[in-house]
């Protein structure tokens, strides 16, 4: 089968949906209560899910302690807030590379 066809139909079904948020978006005021609150829904689901991550691991993170993953995240936090003034991709990388060299 090729695959032009289907990356076609793809494309569309994805665009066939931003035309009208475009246009919906238009009269909407990002500072209103509505946007407020889907702002800290997606804040808690954030946290409730690295909560989680810490707490609960599963997968290969299940293997480490609650110390390691505790220091990781640590290091993560103090990358992102206070050496890098909220560079995201260094604290990941601080954290992911703390784990590790906690692991060897």
């Amino acid at each position: 089968m090729d695959i032009w066809p289907l990356l076609a139909i793809c494309g569309l079904a994805t665009y066939l949906w931003r035309g009208p948020g475009v246009l919906i978006s238009s009269g909407v005021t990002p500072d209103s209560g509505a946007f407020l609150w889907i702002s800290c829904v997606a804040y808690a689901i954030i946290a409730g899910l690295v909560s989680r991550m810490l707490v609960m691991p599963t997968g290969i993170l299940a293997e480490t302690t609650l110390a390691e993953r505790a220091v990781g995240s640590g290091a993560a936090l103090l990358v992102y807030f206070w050496l890098t003034r909220r560079n995201l991709f260094a604290g990941i990388f601080t954290g992911a590379l703390a784990l590790s060299v906690i692991r060897l």
